[in-house]
């Protein structure tokens, strides 16, 4: 786990998650955009929280556009199949939960 980036550390995946979500939702002219985020993710984040949080997410995305990701930190290309995009294979049953709790459709 001492792998993982620094960033992680005091995120649940639930709370990346809810806040990857909450992104999506939220319009980015929003006066209260952090404000609404944070609650989003659960309250346990504040709104300072979150946007710093939103970014490093940006930087890791230039990181990535960039060329300059470590390829050895994520391992090696794993192949890729295609599926069914009518089904989530990525999502549990906790994550069509809190979609529908924060009113958002996963089909």
């Amino acid at each position: 786990m001492d792998d993982l980036p620094k960033v992680l550390h005091g995120w649940s995946w639930e709370e990346n998650k809810l806040f990857e979500m909450a992104l999506a939702g939220v319009d980015e002219e929003d006066p209260d955009r952090w404000k609404v985020v944070a609650a989003m993710v659960g309250g346990k984040k504040s709104e300072e929280d979150v946007q710093k949080h939103y970014v490093i997410l940006l930087e890791d995305l230039q990181g990535i556009e960039s060329g300059k990701l470590d390829h050895k930190l994520v391992g090696e290309a794993q192949p890729c199949v295609q599926v069914d995009c009518t089904e989530s294979v990525c999502w549990t049953d906790e994550d069509h939960k809190v979609s529908f709790l924060i009113g958002w459709s996963t089909m």
